[in-house]
């Protein structure tokens, strides 16, 4: 099967798994419940990503999954063969709350590459896609990051932890980046935040994640002419692109200088 038509099977499958969140939030027939005591998942989590397991099995039933809900086992990052990489809806809480940020990622893995990535907006009516080497698009028409090479003047976005004993050491990153750049925003879906910088929407975003929910959109954002990397260095026997801890995605000319500012914040080397 060709790249294009993994991807066409992987579109279509987002969109299915968009009608049905539209349609939960229509309907509000959905219960929730947390995870490890702080992290909301709905019905609708859960139910969306069934059908997305389902469906792949039609097509790829001998190809592995990571998936937020239903195989979460982060040992299948390393696999050298293909990998399926799905968060059903990134942006739970968005989700649950009548907000417009949510988003159906599925990415598409082999050999420790992101290969294809789908990113569906429901809300919003945006389908973000990429190939490997061949472009990113929004609803078919080609996007491209930002080019700004000035740090002050940076749309940057982020996001925070569900765990509330994780964020102190994260307001020094943000208060150096709101006195250095032009201002921040959160709006609590990674993989919206990464297509944002694949568009120019954002110049560029930082933050820890899961690999679902980063998979998809750093593909998108990379292949838009963003920058990506991390922080820190990648543990070994992870493949970087499925690796989500401290990602640091930018217009190409302000990643060295952003990558500097938030390692020293986290050193306590800045004076704000």
């Amino acid at each position: 099967m060709t790249p294009a038509q993994r991807l066409e099977i992987a579109v279509d499958i987002a969109r299915e798994a968009g009608q049905m969140i539209i349609a939960a939030r229509e309907g509000q027939a959905f219960g929730h419940r947390y995870k490890h005591g702080h992290e909301l998942v709905t019905d609708t989590d859960v139910e969306v990503d069934t059908r997305i397991s389902e469906r792949l099995d039609e097509h790829f039933a001998d190809e592995a999954r990571l998936s937020e809900e239903l195989t979460p086992d982060r040992e299948a990052l390393s696999t050298p063969q293909a990998l399926w990489v799905v968060d059903p809806i990134d942006g739970t809480v968005n989700f649950a709350h009548g907000l417009r940020h949510v988003a159906v990622s599925i990415g598409w893995a082999s050999e420790g590459m992101t290969r294809l990535g789908v990113v569906h907006a429901p809300f919003l009516g945006e389908t973000f896609t990429a190939l490997e080497g061949q472009g990113a698009w929004c609803n078919g028409e080609p996007i491209r990051a930002s080019r700004t090479g000035s740090l002050m003047h940076c749309l940057v976005g982020t996001g925070f932890p569900y765990r509330r004993d994780s964020r102190p050491p994260l307001m020094r990153r943000l208060t150096a980046v709101l006195a250095r750049c032009q201002d921040v925003r959160r709006n609590g879906s990674a993989a919206l935040d990464l297509c944002d910088v694949a568009c120019g929407r954002l110049d560029a975003y930082y933050e820890s994640v899961s690999p679902w929910d980063c998979a998809a959109g750093w593909l998108i954002a990379r292949e838009a002419g963003a920058r990506t990397g991390h922080l820190y260095p990648v543990p070994s026997g992870i493949p970087e692109d499925l690796y989500g801890e401290n990602l640091l995605v930018t217009a190409p000319e302000v990643h060295v200088e952003l990558g500097d500012l938030l390692r020293r914040a986290d050193a306590g080397e800045i004076d704000i």
